[in-house]
């Protein structure tokens, strides 16, 4: 004869296999974008992971917004712990890229998560932060 399982058994497996199958918990970026030269033009953002960086894959979330002032804020929403890096233009003229001289240095802002000082465009890890179940705030300086 076949014994039936204890009551609580079939809801405990139930349980955790639903926990084991859900995804992690989301958290948000907020964003401080300071020191816009201008209110002209817009503010492209991306939030990237290593392959968004290197330009293998889209960006995780993307915002495009009008400069509001010394610092505009912004904030991506719901997205899974892991390791980002936000990039940040100023499409001052509003022709929908960095303008650079004939040199190839931009001539419009442009900034990078944890703000990395370099003479050229920061590798991932140099910009890379951890995004962990709790958020984080992130202050970029346009240059």
């Amino acid at each position: 004869m076949r014994r039936n399982p204890p009551s609580f058994v079939l809801p405990f497996a139930v349980l955790a296999a639903a926990a084991a199958l859900a995804p992690a918990a989301a958290a948000e970026v907020a964003v401080n974008l300071h020191g816009a030269r201008t209110a002209e033009g817009r503010l492209q953002v991306a939030l990237v992971d290593a392959a968004g960086y290197a330009g293998d894959a889209a960006p995780v979330a993307a915002r495009e917004l009008a400069p509001t002032g010394e610092v505009t804020q912004l904030a991506f929403e719901d997205v899974a712990p892991g390791r980002y890096a936000v990039m940040a233009i100023h499409d001052e003229n509003g022709n929908g890229r960095l303008d650079a001289n004939l040199a190839g240095v931009p001539v419009e802002g442009y900034g990078f998560s944890r703000n990395p000082r370099v003479m050229r465009r920061p590798t991932f890890d140099e910009a890379a932060f951890e995004l962990g179940e709790d958020g984080v705030v992130l202050d970029i300086a346009i240059r």
